[in-house]
């Protein structure tokens, strides 16, 4: 895989996405669950903006506020030790999501399932990463994979609408987890060609993010 192309992929399917992705899908394929009829609603584009915001760009920030201060050598995280700090920094906010969910409860029962989940897999990757390095990003695509497998268990009968000119078109949900394995493997192989991972690192974050969904999923 050429090297932009590989980044590209990392980018895209950076684990802290993962949950985002899944909150968009479900959201898109079952609107009336989360109490909206569309995306294009307000309180869709809270609900979506607060999640990008807890997941993804606040964790963000605060992992790249520690390469100028000196806390890690890298923003690409190349070295085990240099995730510990974003381990901790990322999971906090995990935490303080699920603890949200739960005290609010306004949240489909299945989308709490899958934030425990997400959260279990990061402290699993750091308590992991004590001992060997493992591919976060193979974590979350793996958890990604899981969580579209249920949702298709759950609604075998869920489509995603997506809108073009002269209507729109239907697209069955064991498609979009064909497409979503399909992406894992894509971020896997482009993980493989930044050398960033081994063989063997790829495999234990795909089994880290895939039991971690299962744990969520059994807790609640």
């Amino acid at each position: 895989m050429h090297k932009g192309l590989a980044l590209f992929f990392s980018y895209i399917g950076h684990p802290l996405l993962a949950l985002f992705y899944m909150l968009v899908l479900m959201m898109a394929c079952n609107p009336f669950a989360f109490g909206i009829s569309n995306l294009a609603e307000p309180k869709a584009v809270v609900l979506l903006v607060s999640v990008f915001a807890i997941t993804f760009l606040i964790p963000g920030f605060g992992v790249a506020l520690m390469k100028p201060l000196g806390l890690i050598k890298s923003l690409h995280l190349d070295d085990k030790q240099d995730r510990t700090g974003p381990y901790i920094i990322t999971g906090v906010f995990y935490l303080w999501l699920v603890k949200n969910l739960f005290t609010l409860g306004a949240m489909p029962t299945l989308f709490v399932q899958f934030a425990l989940g997400a959260t279990i897999s990061l402290f699993l990757s750091f308590f992991i990463n004590i001992f060997l390095k493992v591919s976060a990003h193979a974590a979350g695509m793996g958890g990604f994979v899981t969580m579209l497998l249920i949702t298709l268990f759950q609604f075998p009968d869920a489509t995603l609408g997506i809108p073009v000119s002269n209507g729109t078109i239907l697209l069955r949900f064991d498609v979009i987890l064909a497409m979503g394995i399909l992406f894992a493997g894509l971020v896997g192989t482009a993980r493989l060609a930044l050398k960033a991972h081994t063989t063997t690192e790829l495999y234990i974050g795909y089994g880290v993010g895939c039991i971690s969904i299962l744990i969520g999923q059994a807790l609640v």
